[in-house]
């Protein structure tokens, strides 16, 4: 469910990247006040959007590294704002890097609780990637904890949430922290959402997959290729979307492993597409023996953003941009069950005055 009724509850997000997390909150009834972003092109994606959706009025998109921003320029008083959220960066507690956490320099969670202590939100939501809740961070776990315990909050829970299970088609874990003043967190659902149905590649893709086979409809393969992938592609859920490093390469789906579970779904990891209007070269971009290769906006789908979501920059850059992003639909099932306690909250306290 989208709440499209009058915003009534404020947020703020830092590390907001391309807008997923941001999409999602806005789709649980949220009204942004800021989103705070380092990248240029994941801050021109969201003023672009934002620019094409009057409901995002009076969002400012601050381009900014968190290490150096000053929270008085957002202009709020302490306990102004109802929700502060951000996906912090993973690269500390990945697995796939050296799980350094506090002793890496990318951390920021010192940064994001520096800033719930200036701003006093009713409630905070931290994401990350699931290998903070490994056993080896458990002592940081505990300080972060204690450290909102003492500025008034309440852990609602901290725990895995795996994004298939939110109508999102990947394979995608992330560790998720609510945390609530008690006032609010008193009417939480302190476990994590309920589970939807879960989506195939084939059901996110089919239309888009089709509308770029018909751009080639006079090459007599199209319409059997299109069957081959869409047979593939019905059978399940993609590996995680990556969005690879700056200092590394272009674009592609992600290491060997992801790259032969790709190729179980139709698809061929070795790159993206170009998208169809701009598409020049089919036997690269469509007939490749392993399967089409996606294109950014497929990649987006299969993220979970709305098709209507624009990625700016070059292919490789607002292909980073999707890779990096937290996905919508999950991001908007902890927003509702967030949105729920302040509704709730607010009955019981017409109901008392």
């Amino acid at each position: 469910m989208t709440r499209t009724n009058k915003r009534k509850y404020t947020s703020v997000e830092i590390c907001a990247g391309a807008g997923g997390q941001a999409v999602g909150l806005h789709n649980a009834g949220f009204k942004h006040a800021a989103l705070i972003e380092i990248d240029r092109y994941a801050c021109q994606t969201l003023r672009t959007n934002i620019e094409r959706h009057p409901d995002w009025d009076g969002c400012k998109v601050i381009e900014a590294d968190l290490n150096d921003f000053e929270p008085d320029d957002l202009g709020l008083q302490p306990g102004e704002l109802d929700l502060l959220a951000g996906g912090v960066p993973c690269p500390p507690f990945s697995a796939a890097g050296k799980q350094l956490g506090r002793e890496d320099e990318r951390d920021l969670f010192p940064t994001m609780l520096d800033l719930v202590e200036h701003l006093e939100p009713k409630a905070v939501m931290i994401e990350n990637v699931r290998g903070l809740l490994d056993p080896k961070f458990a002592e940081y776990r505990q300080e972060i904890i204690k450290r909102l315990e003492s500025m008034g909050y309440e852990e609602c829970y901290w725990d895995i949430l795996e994004a298939k299970n939110y109508g999102v088609p990947q394979l995608r874990p992330r560790a998720i922290l609510v945390a609530m003043k008690p006032k609010y967190a008193r009417h939480f659902e302190h476990h994590k959402p309920a589970e939807t149905k879960v989506i195939t590649v084939g059901e996110a893709l089919e239309d888009s997959m089709r509308e770029r086979y018909d751009a080639v409809a006079n090459d007599p393969r199209a319409e059997k290729a299109f069957k081959n992938w869409y047979e593939k592609a019905l059978e399940g859920v993609a590996p995680t979307v990556v969005g690879g490093s700056k200092k590394h390469g272009g674009a592609d789906l992600g290491p060997t492993r992801a790259k032969r579970a790709w190729a179980e779904l139709g698809v061929c990891g070795l790159g993206v597409a170009n998208e169809p209007h701009e598409m020049k070269d089919p036997e690269r971009d469509l007939f490749a023996s392993a399967g089409p290769k996606l294109t950014v906006t497929q990649a987006a789908l299969i993220q979970g953003f709305p098709k209507d979501w624009k990625f700016t920059g070059r292919k490789t850059a607002a292909y980073r941009q999707v890779g990096n992003a937290f996905p919508p639909p999950v991001a908007q099932a902890v927003g509702d069950q967030i949105y729920a306690a302040f509704e709730a909250a607010g009955r019981a306290a017409a109901e008392k005055g």
